[in-house]
């Protein structure tokens, strides 16, 4: 449906800050990128007031709707100090995707919300072609949206990013963690970084928050440990989504549980996921960490012990699966592209989680 705007304008209300003629000009930029998302059950255009999407039930006996929302946190900071506005929506797409997957979810429809101090169209557009960059990695739809204005509560050059994804699982194929044991091996799936937590520290560790300028600048300093990238462009790498492969995994094996290593690290996302009586064993010697783990370590002076308590340490996703199907999900990970590799085992206690050699 095309929408006319033709005769809405509102003068006092732009001289207040709010230019909606900004937002049809945004929209009008962003539709292409929106277009790429399309999937079989989204039925509307964007600019109505609500998203529309049929879910196809064929083949499933009780369907169950499963959703997730989350923001990029102040990842931000970075893309507004280096003005590259075009990755950070994949970072808010996975953060949402990434989470419903762990119980074997297949995401179906995906909104974005944006706040902004001004709206700049092109601006705006950009941070919504990363979020339909991940929507198209994710295999969903983007269905809607919203973009406000907001004058006096944020600087015009400021923004903040946030999701909603909604999937769809058979509730026989949700997955059961509580059916984990000793014995079980841990399947790591790599990160493409630091992803989208721990800013927080990062800034300070790095010095981020002097002024702009100077922020800006330290963003492009480059590092003989990073293969001589700058830093701005390591850190601001998107988050992997991991929906397709694990999708794929699910149709050939049986999982016993999927954990996304978010904020907390190793020390507060794998418990999460854990029945009581039994332990993730994991040796430090194991855990393929890149190097800016050891770069942010370094320079802020942080005990291992914490970073694994704050960062993903590259590893993205934990799988758990019994022993006798270890090779084949290494095998059919690698397949879909994934460099996975066995990052320990399950053992019996109650520590949640033990890693064998990190210095505290």
């Amino acid at each position: 449906m095309e929408v006319k705007h033709e005769n809405s304008f509102a003068e006092n209300y732009a001289a207040a800050g709010v230019d909606i003629t900004a937002g049809y000009e945004a929209v009008r930029l962003m539709k292409e990128h929106v277009a790429r998302t399309k999937t079989a059950g989204a039925i509307d255009d964007i600019g109505g007031f609500g998203g529309l999407f049929l879910p196809d039930f064929a083949g499933m006996k009780e369907p169950v709707l499963v959703s997730g929302t989350d923001g990029v946190g102040t990842k931000l900071k970075l893309a507004m100090l280096m003005n590259k506005h075009d990755t950070i929506g994949i970072d808010c797409v996975a953060m949402c995707v990434n989470d419903i997957i762990c119980c074997g979810a297949k995401p179906l429809f995906f909104l974005d919300y944006i706040a902004c101090g001004k709206n700049y169209p092109e601006k705006i557009a950009a941070i919504v072609e990363g979020v339909a960059e991940g929507c198209v990695q994710a295999g969903c739809a983007l269905i809607g949206g919203e973009t406000a204005e907001h004058p006096g509560m944020m600087p015009d050059e400021e923004y903040d990013v946030a999701g909603f994804a909604v999937g769809i699982v058979d509730r026989g194929g949700i997955l059961r963690p509580e059916t984990q044991k000793v014995g079980d091996a841990l399947i790591a799936l790599p990160s493409s970084g630091v992803h989208s937590n721990g800013f927080s520290l990062i800034r300070r560790v790095f010095m981020l928050d002097a002024t702009d300028e100077e922020a800006a600048e330290r963003l492009q300093r480059q590092y003989s440990w990073l293969d001589g990238e700058a830093i701005g462009d390591v850190l601001l790498t998107p988050t992997v989504i991991y929906v397709k492969p694990i999708l794929s995994l699910l149709k050939h094996i049986p999982v016993k549980a999927v954990t996304h290593i978010t904020g907390g690290g190793f020390y507060e996302n794998i418990p999460r996921n854990l029945p009581s009586g039994v332990t993730a064993h994991i040796k430090r010697e194991d855990v393929q960490a890149p190097p800016i783990f050891d770069l942010i370590g370094g320079t802020g002076s942080i005990p291992e012990r914490e970073m694994f308590n704050v960062f993903n340490m590259g590893v993205g996703m934990v799988v758990t699966v019994a022993p006798d199907f270890v090779d084949v999900a290494v095998s059919l990970l690698e397949s879909s592209g994934v460099d996975a590799y066995v990052l320990g085992e399950l053992v019996r206690g109650d520590e949640g989680v033990i890693i064998e050699g990190v210095s505290k």
